[in-house]
């Protein structure tokens, strides 16, 4: 998203910013209701002035109506009851129907959120996309419930106000009015200024938000290294570029005020002044120049408040801008649950043809440089090499996070950037090297493979991920919390759950991307032993740790700088003498790992 888009009140800013109201549009007639009801309210708060100006008039022996002083006891009660249900049954519509409104564009923020590209989430920081999420919609869910509301209250006032003093005092409103022209014009000007800054305000505020995040994301690495301090320094200077931008935010917004009360309020005395002569002068009434007074003062503020609620209405625009951006993104899957058919299911069989591929955010370097590999339905498969050889990027393009630079997977023979995205992820399962763990319970995790599953089902997968050796042990069993991310359990603990969600899964391809890296001997016998199972007739792709574990495999690609250097069985490949498989297997099998 581009920070320095600035949203405009204009033609085209409008017609983007009121797609927001399509969310509303199940509410309409509340809207609506709440509309009539704001400008009912309104016009009957604008009678009040004219009513004491009379008041004034009858009490000097003046009056126009026939009216008494005690009739008018009674006109005021009517109005304030009358402006009190009002008002009461308006802030309730505005309530309901912003709520709802905001609620649906939250979810709909949200489903376009989850469902974009990997290649999404690496441009974006976590800290700005909940800053969308949170600050811009709350600012339109406050424009929809407040600020809109008091715009057209302020304008309704001004409207009437207008009509009533040039009836009470035609040239005195000729003489206020001249001035609008120039309040206008320079609300508009200081709104562009405000837009600015306040789109640059909302940008520096989700850095300020991702540098906590990250902090508290990595808690335990900011701890182990005793930084602290530095994490403590890092926010301060992102909180002070929001203080420094607010600031600046704040000084434009200062002098438009400024002119405001100098410029619009001096005006207002000066008539003021004038229409003193002219009651001195027997032109005018008393009464009528109170009215007039009270009108003008009630104008006043409609005017310095429709210049605020301008600004605010122009922040609220970029705020609906940016929401739109997301929910004009593609994606890549529909936020559904899909039955497969038998067309859709997958048998197995992969195929990488010259596979190039370079991540998106650092397109210069090459991670593959021309994968061809083969794998028939139910085999086991290995992917071993050093570090950064590019085996867990061969996962990443499985999954189909990512589309090859150039050449081609196949599944079945059909090209996989060609198959549906969410038909095809739900036949994959994969078991990574870094455990995610949702903060809910272990039985939730576990039914994460299979929503909807039975609590027999889930049971069943953990028996065979040979997890309930250490769920048992809780006193809760499955409805023991995991806490953030996993953090209650143990390493082994959180791969064998991993592993139980897979199971559960009962994927026709099956991704094992160092699965066994953290457990302990005893651990991974079990879990090896769980494995076996689970792959027996699926085609499985097992990226290895520890060498040892895939020597009964069908086949063994070794990787090296993003090229396979050799592949083959166990016994073909240890029996080359100068074979890196060889290298590797002998420095493990001596205690030194460099994998």
């Amino acid at each position: 998203m581009e920070k320095e888009k600035r949203a405009k009140i204009s033609k085209e800013g409008l017609k983007s910013a009121l797609r927001i109201f399509s969310f509303i549009g199940p509410y309409k007639w509340a809207f609506i209701l709440g509309m009539v009801l704001l400008v009912l309210g309104s016009v009957v708060f604008m009678i009040f002035p004219g009513a004491a100006g009379e008041m004034a008039n009858v009490a000097s022996g003046k009056g126009k109506f026939g009216l008494s002083l005690y009739d008018f006891g009674w006109i005021f009660l009517a109005i304030l009851i009358l402006q009190g249900v009002l008002s009461f049954f308006r802030t309730i519509l505005f309530a309901y129907v912003s709520e709802k409104g905001m609620a649906s564009v939250r979810t709909a923020v949200f489903q376009r959120l989850i469902t974009q590209p990997i290649t999404y989430f690496d441009a974006h920081k976590t800290g700005e996309l909940t800053s969308y999420m949170t600050t811009d919609v709350e600012k339109l869910q406050s424009t929809f419930s407040i600020t809109l509301a008091e715009f057209i209250r302020q304008l309704v006032i001004l409207i009437v106000g207008i009509i009533v003093i040039a009836w009470i005092a035609p040239g005195l409103s000729l003489l206020m009015l001249a001035t609008f022209p120039v309040i206008v014009v320079l609300a508009m000007v200081f709104g562009r200024y405000i837009k600015r800054f306040s789109r640059r305000r909302q940008d520096s505020l989700a850095e300020a938000n991702n540098v906590v995040e990250e902090a508290i994301h990595n808690v335990s690495v900011v701890k182990s290294f005793v930084n602290e301090w530095l994490e403590s320094i890092k926010y301060s200077k992102s909180v002070q570029d929001v203080v420094n931008i607010s600031l600046r935010f704040a000084r434009v917004k200062g002098l438009f005020f400024v002119f405001i009360v100098t410029v619009l309020f001096g005006g207002i005395f000066f008539i003021l002044w004038m229409g003193a002569l002219k009651v001195q002068s027997g032109e005018m009434e008393v009464g009528d120049l109170f009215s007039f007074v009270m009108y003008t003062a009630m104008m006043g503020g409609a005017i310095a408040g429709l210049g605020n609620f301008y600004t605010q209405l122009s922040e609220s625009v970029g705020a609906a801008e940016r929401v739109l951006e997301i929910l004009d993104s593609p994606t890549e899957v529909t936020p559904e649950n899909v039955e497969l058919s038998e067309d859709d299911h997958i048998v197995g069989n992969v195929c990488m043809k010259d596979v190039h591929f370079s991540y998106p955010t650092r397109d210069n370097i090459e991670v593959l440089k021309g994968i061809n590999m083969s794998l028939e339905q139910g085999q086991k498969v290995a992917v071993v090499g050093p570090s950064g050889a590019g085996k867990s990027t061969l996962a990443q393009l499985l999954l189909k996070f990512y589309i090859p630079t150039s050449g081609q997977i196949e599944i079945d023979g059909k090209v996989l950037s060609k198959l549906d995205t969410l038909k095809y992820r739900k036949q994959v399962a994969i078991v990574p090297q870094e455990i995610l763990l949702f903060g809910g319970t272990i039985g939730e995790n576990i039914g994460y493979g299979k929503p909807g599953a039975s609590v027999a089902e889930i049971l069943d997968a953990a028996k065979k991920a040979n997890a309930m050796e250490f769920i048992e042990q809780f006193p809760k069993g499955l409805d023991t919390l995991v806490g953030d991310r996993g953090v209650r359990l143990s390493g082994g603990q959180r791969q064998r759950i991993a592993i139980a969600r897979a199971i559960l899964k009962d994927p026709r391809l099956l991704i094992l991307d160092e699965a066994t890296s953290s457990l302990d001997a005893e651990s991974e016998k079990l879990v090896q032993d769980a494995l076996e199972v689970l792959m027996k007739g699926r085609t499985s792709i097992i990226i290895a740790h520890r060498l040892s574990t895939i020597l009964n495999t069908d086949r063994i690609y070794v990787l090296r700088d993003g090229l396979i250097a050799e592949e083959g069985t166990h016994t073909e490949l240890i029996q080359k003498p100068e074979g890196l498989y060889r290298a590797l297997y002998r420095l493990q099998s001596s205690g030194i790992d460099v994998l």
